[in-house]
């Protein structure tokens, strides 16, 4: 029994599809990681009250999960203007 899509064999894998979708989940993982320290210790007491989140820790929560993500954005967007101006003809 095959594990790959289609019948395929391992050596029908392209390496360096492989590599850029290990490197596109680290990417992810980190993210990922990366709100969850922020908003946790932005949204949630050092001692809990709760066994569940309150509605104002929930609500804090959203809020900065979307304000990362409109940062970020914001961010990548500004990054590309400014590699587009230093090379010139590229994104034209």
């Amino acid at each position: 029994m095959s594990y790959y899509p289609f019948g395929g064999s391992s050596q029908t894998v392209n390496q360096q599809n492989v590599a850029m979708a290990e490197q596109e989940l680290e990417m992810v993982t980190d993210t990922f990681y990366r709100i969850v320290d922020s908003c946790y210790k932005k949204c949630i007491p050092p001692k809990y009250i709760e066994g569940d989140l309150n509605k104002g820790e929930s609500v804090c929560i959203d809020r900065c999960v979307a304000k990362y993500f409109e940062t970020t954005t914001k961010i990548g967007e500004a990054l590309q203007k400014k590699g587009q101006q230093a090379t010139p003809g590229f994104g034209v």
